[in-house]
């Protein structure tokens, strides 16, 4: 099933500074090596919580670079500024994804920006906000893409990371009562009947709790597994693989 993962609210960073005065000229950041610092600021984070590291993506890279440009150009800001959705503009760009979230950000300054010091502007404040920090805390997200566009007009930086699960990474497995009685299950937040004899499969983009009947512990479902709902007395159930 193809699950996108939440949006974080768009981030807004912004320090007008004092009006021009004489002296020298604002900084200028190179963006491409703010876009590396993001990236490797944002791996550096997922490590402190024990997460992989997100790898880059071409096709998300380009959906990012297009939408930061695309809000550089226009000065419209917001998640849906262009008119579709992140997973909408990845998938145009050719990610067949799984899941896809995005964090969003434009900051300013009347001296300007130091190439990393624009990249910790944005991750300070992506960190500091709750639905940003889950984005860049998010398990199940594997791919990303980093763009970061300026506007000439407004003097703003506007910055667009991309979180993605390709397709192919999703779980799947099945499971079949091999008992006399019909029983049920619960994966996630949903609950399945499973009548004797029945085999049902299962697909997920993220890999959510299998509980069984009574009080056995949930189990994480491993990708490619085939188990078996076995009764095991009192009303308790069983899972076998193999």
């Amino acid at each position: 099933m193809a699950l996108s993962g939440g949006m974080a609210l768009p981030l807004v960073a912004c320090q007008a500074g004092a009006a021009p005065r004489a002296g020298p000229a604002a900084a200028v950041p190179a963006l491409a090596g703010s876009e590396a610092a993001v990236r490797a600021r944002a791996n550096a984070f997922r490590a402190e919580s024990g997460l992989a590291p997100l790898a880059p993506e071409r096709a998300l890279q380009e959906a990012a670079r297009a939408f930061a440009a695309y809000m550089a150009e226009s000065d419209h800001y917001g998640h849906e500024a262009d008119g579709r959705t992140p997973a909408q503009r990845s998938e145009a760009a050719g990610y067949r994804w799984c899941a896809v979230a995005e964090n969003i950000a434009y900051v300013m300054r009347s001296d300007g920006f130091a190439t990393e010091e624009l990249a910790r502007r944005l991750m300070d404040g992506w960190i500091a906000s709750p639905g940003h920090r889950r984005n860049l805390q998010d398990g199940d997200m594997t791919q990303t893409g980093v763009a970061i566009a300026h506007s000439t007009r407004t003097g703003r930086y506007y910055a667009v990371q991309l979180f993605g699960r390709p397709r192919d990474a999703r779980v799947r497995f099945d499971i079949r009562n091999s008992g006399r009685q019909p029983t049920r299950y619960t994966l996630g937040e949903q609950a399945f009947d499973l009548p004797p004899g029945t085999t049902r499969t299962h697909e997920q983009c993220r890999a959510e709790p299998l509980r069984l009947p009574g009080r056995g512990a949930a189990v994480a479902p491993r990708d490619g597994a085939h188990y078996r709902l076995e009764p095991a007395g009192a009303g308790d159930w069983r899972l076998v693989e193999g």
